[in-house]
């Protein structure tokens, strides 16, 4: 792998195409080279969030522990919501690193400034999603295994 070297056009052309088509990441394998260019999205540009709420409401209902923190999601967090954690891109959510182990945080949890919060696949490469602020999770709007949708809200930190 050593030898290896990539065109810098070739991933300036990756990186405007990112731009230019709103994607957050994008990959391209040529035999056994690989170049992945990903870009974080600024939660504040996310406009559309409040569509998948209904779909996000109806699996969290099931437990009834989980039924309070999800309630409200349709009416009252939105992207734009203060302390909320918004997914960077399309994928299935996990809220533990994995199966049976302890999630990464639970409601009341104190976590620091860029610490992993949950992750997120995406073609096969899990993502870590990574507290923006420090504070207390008073909302978890998701379950593990379930899918989201890009600007979706995750969780509330306040």
């Amino acid at each position: 792998m050593s030898g290896l070297s990539f065109d810098p056009d070739a991933i300036r052309a990756l990186a405007k195409i990112l731009r230019e088509t709103d994607l957050t990441e994008i990959e391209l394998v040529e035999n056994e080279s690989r170049i992945r260019v990903a870009r974080t999205a600024p939660v504040q540009q996310v406009v559309h969030a409040a569509a998948p709420a209904p779909m996000a409401a109806a699996p969290a209902a099931a437990p009834a522990a989980a039924a309070p923190a999800a309630a409200p999601m349709s009416d009252e967090v939105t992207a734009a919501t203060p302390g909320v954690v918004a997914s960077p891109m399309v994928g299935v959510a996990y809220l533990s690193p994995e199966p049976g182990a302890a999630p990464f945080v639970n409601l009341g949890s104190k976590v620091a400034q860029g610490q992993t919060v949950l992750l997120i696949e995406a073609m096969k490469t899990f993502n870590q999603i990574k507290a923006p602020k420090a504070g207390t999770v008073t909302r978890i709007l998701v379950e593990s295994g379930m899918p989201v949708e890009f600007g979706e809200p995750l969780l509330v930190i306040e």
